[in-house]
């Protein structure tokens, strides 16, 4: 199924990197590199810039923030690049890290290289070749979850990111920190979002007993399979938000995205994961699975679902506030202010009563 594979095109206009700094670097930092370096980009995705490397016979990945006006905390390639490092050994869909730096003469921002994970990767439509029916669906949702509990399960301490990050407090300090970035980057053509927050605010659960590494964006467009067994994911991509707090976040985060069937027309529409089709689990059936796999209290999963929903359209604020201020040229994220509504109504939904 090669012709699945992931395929990276031409840099996109204003996001080209000096060929010629770069493979000197590469040269004297990754060992027995040999050939001209080729570059490419992968087209998809809305926040690290993230390219293609072939030198010879070694396929890489390099990563790097995006330009214009970023959050001060955000994009930091160091801390992608720790924790990589640190997972990699114990947790194997992680991609080999093999060097980062933060020297501005090489791009003029701090950016890592990764070993390339060769594989499917898939998106909104379910390609035709894959042939996958109801069966098929059902155990590849399955597999997400799966893959998330064993991570979950990672013995942070003994990987050495016990100061990782803070799990006490978590909860309370998502719930403030979302609703300050959003009310920051909103533009007048979105709602405001107030009563969604006020919400959040008010119906924090207590602090987990059980704090774990948690991805903060694991969906299936950040999962590679193999192409040899497409219901085997065999890599997770996009490290750059992870941290250690409540795994159910970490869950709510991915029922953000798992958009069904009976979902609001846009949203099917918008959907960014294949949930949507028949076979797939529904949100409640991937609660009650996760719960199963981890043994996890899940009463408090209307909470978690609403604030997936608001981060996310805070994610897609944060983007569009960029293009609608002129700070990238993208034309993928003119769309993306009408997404901050759609999100927000549904999370007002959850709010009131409506999980499902």
């Amino acid at each position: 199924m090669t012709e699945l594979l992931d395929q990276a095109a031409r840099v996109r206009p204003g996001e080209e990197l000096d060929a010629g700094r770069l493979e000197k670097f590469l040269r004297l930092s990754i060992p027995a590199l040999d050939g001209e370096l080729k570059i490419s980009q992968f087209p998809s995705g809305y926040s690290n810039l993230t390219y293609f490397l072939r030198m010879g016979g070694r396929e890489m990945i390099l990563r790097r923030p995006p330009h214009g006006t970023k959050a001060k905390t955000a994009h930091d390639m160091s801390r992608e690049y720790k924790v990589l490092s640190a997972l990699h050994p114990v947790f194997p869909y992680c991609p080999g890290p093999l060097v980062y730096s933060e020297d501005p003469a090489i791009m003029g921002c701090h950016f890592y290289v990764m070993e390339r994970i060769e594989g499917i990767i898939l998106r909104q439509w379910l390609p035709p070749e894959l042939a996958f029916g109801e069966v098929e669906l059902r155990r590849l949702t399955q597999r997400l979850l799966e893959v998330m509990a064993e991570l979950h399960a990672v013995d942070y301490q003994a990987a050495g990111l016990g100061g990782f990050g803070k799990p006490k407090g978590y909860v309370r300090r998502q719930v403030e920190g979302w609703s300050k970035r959003y009310r920051a980057a909103r533009t007048p053509d979105v709602p405001d979002g107030e009563a969604v927050m006020r919400w959040l605010a008010a119906e924090m659960p207590p602090e987990s007993p059980t704090p774990a590494v948690i991805h903060n964006d694991l969906k299936l467009d950040n999962v590679v399979l193999a192409s040899d067994d497409p219901l085997k994911i065999i890599g997770v991509l996009d490290w750059e938000m992870a941290t250690l707090g409540d795994p159910l976040m970490d869950l709510a985060c991915t029922l953000a995205y798992w958009v069904q069937p009976d979902d609001p027309p846009e949203m099917v529409q918008g959907a960014s994961m294949v949930t949507y089709l028949p076979g797939s689990l529904t949100r409640r059936e991937a609660v009650e699975y996760y719960g199963q796999l981890t043994g996890r209290v899940m009463d408090r999963m209307d909470f978690y679902y609403c604030f997936g929903l608001f981060r996310l359209a805070v994610i897609a604020q944060q983007i569009y506030f960029r293009y609608f201020h002129g700070q990238t040229k993208d034309n993928r994220f003119a769309r993306l202010g009408g997404k901050v509504g759609i999100l927000l109504d549904k999370a007002q939904a959850v709010a009131e009563g409506a999980f499902a």
